[in-house]
């Protein structure tokens, strides 16, 4: 794994003289990718991030600090920050503990793409914690890991037997099909999309 982007920050390199002291940061959802916000942070917000784990902005209307969900507990927890190439805009990665808009948005933009696997990902991840009765991920976690690996079985065969057989949609509904049984399984043994996907960006390198 690379070295977290939070600890190669060179927080007196930033072009801090630029903006008045402060400089813009956009938020990231550490999982999905969607652009969450942007704030600005000048050094205090930042060094206070970096120390607490929370998201911090300077928030230039009020002349003072404030943590993202202070008041309404729906606070970023912070992975990482990094700075862009010329030292004076900040990308930070961060976990939303609920929404991120004071409209109860995810985003403050409402189209902002995402990646909806990892959305899927994180749905399913709620599914096996909170067992709701009505749901069929429940039932697949329920049936254990044996039963799902066989639906994974049986989903895989479907897709290739769709690829050389049916047409576009049709495998286009069992890829769909295999891809969701396999988030199901991975989260079933205790792993996630993520810790697939480190694999593949290892091998990548």
């Amino acid at each position: 794994m690379q070295p977290s982007t939070t600890r190669l920050l060179q927080v007196d390199a930033l072009a801090w003289e630029k903006q008045d002291g402060l400089l813009p940061a956009i938020v990231q959802d550490a999982t999905t990718l969607r652009v969450l916000m942007l704030g600005y942070m000048d050094r205090a917000a930042l060094d206070t991030t970096l120390a607490e784990g929370k998201v911090t902005f300077f928030s230039r209307s009020r002349q003072r600090l404030w943590t993202k969900g202070e008041q309404s507990g729906h606070v970023l927890q912070l992975v990482s920050i990094e700075a862009d190439c010329d030292g004076d805009t900040l990308l930070v990665l961060a976990r939303p503990q609920g929404p991120t808009c004071h409209l109860q948005r995810v985003s403050c933009f409402p189209q902002a793409p995402g990646g909806f696997l990892a959305e899927l990902d994180a749905l399913v991840a709620t599914r096996e914690r909170e067992r709701p009765a009505d749901s069929y991920t429940t039932r697949l976690f329920e049936g254990g890991v044996r039963r799902i690996a066989q639906k994974v079985g049986e989903e895989g065969v479907e897709t290739a037997l769709a690829a050389v057989a049916q047409g576009d949609a049709e495998l286009a509904g069992e890829a769909a099909d295999l891809l969701y049984h396999l988030l199901v399984l991975l989260r079933a043994r205790g792993l996630s999309l993520a810790d697939a996907l480190a694999v593949l960006q290892e091998r990548h390198r």
